[in-house]
């Protein structure tokens, strides 16, 4: 069990970050997913993943359901938790634009069902009959809320994203920008529309509204960088993407992640500040 639990832990882990988008709730389902197929008889079950992914959907479906009761009362804007990918990945990642910061807000104003369909159809190919079972509805009904989620998910896609390497390019451009205060160049990177969120769950000081505005955006990031003390920005790969973590005194203050567009402006950054979400980021700052 533990060589077949090696092999599909990253799906388990997966579906679970997919669906709750943070890493401690997903670990948690991930050990309750363990617990339950150890001590199980699975000589009858022919799909193992599919068997796997499914109790782990179903588990953080009830999390997720009650979550949005807690998010109610969260403290200004809520980010998902940042989730290192490529060589920074304490563990194997499977990872696809699902797991990106803007595609992870995109889904967080699907329901709860809503998004439990699309991430287990579209992203982990399972069927609709297993979909019912974890929603306690119909094959039909599972359909038919994969679909919608779909059509939200594309609109909100509408305007084509940079590649990799296009990525690549703005971020070190804009690291090199911000490093040397510079606020045209910031600007210039800046989508005139783009929008600031930053997250500081009520721990830290946070701005409690987006921010709009790309020439407002950069004034806000280097007069907040005039406030404290010299950050050392390191490049990072969060959710499949370039972002960069700000450390000051050795310590990590921010994860910010970046919604680039094909035409290479920036179109929102996400300043990830709250501490517990910022705990299971570990990653050298020099």
């Amino acid at each position: 069990m533990e060589e077949v639990w090696a092999e599909h832990r990253p799906a388990v882990f997966g579906v679970a970050y997919r669906l709750l988008g943070t890493v401690g709730d997903a670990e948690d389902v991930e050990q309750d997913v363990w617990l339950r197929a150890a001590s199980a008889d699975l000589s009858g079950v022919r799909d193992l993943r599919a068997w796997l992914v499914t109790v782990a959907a179903r588990r953080a479906y009830d999390i997720l359901r009650s979550a949005r009761v807690r998010r109610e009362t969260y403290v200004g804007p809520w980010l998902p938790e940042p989730l290192l990918t490529g060589p920074d990945a304490s563990e194997p990642v499977i990872v696809d634009d699902s797991v990106s910061t803007a595609m992870l807000l995109v889904m967080d104003h699907l329901s709860p069902a809503e998004r439990v369909a699309f991430v287990l159809h579209d992203v982990f190919e399972v069927s609709y009959d297993r979909i019912a079972e974890v929603l306690g509805t119909t094959a039909a009904a599972g359909r038919q809320l994969a679909s919608r989620a779909r059509r939200r998910i594309t609109a909100a896609k509408e305007q084509p994203r940079a590649d990799s390497a296009e990525r690549a390019r703005v971020l070190a451009a804009f690291r090199a920008a911000y490093e040397a205060g510079d606020l045209e160049g910031l600007v210039a990177l800046l989508h005139p529309e783009a929008v600031y969120v930053t997250d500081g769950g009520g721990r830290v000081r946070a701005a409690r509204r987006l921010i709009t505005g790309g020439e407002r955006i950069a004034m806000v990031l280097l007069r907040v960088a005039r406030w404290q003390e010299p950050a050392t920005a390191v490049p990072l790969e969060v959710g499949g993407e370039p972002a960069l973590g700000l450390y000051r005194s050795g310590a990590l203050t921010c994860v910010d992640t970046y919604d680039i567009a094909a035409d290479g402006r920036i179109l929102a950054i996400h300043r990830q500040l709250n501490p517990d979400k910022l705990a299971r980021v570990r990653i050298s700052a020099s």
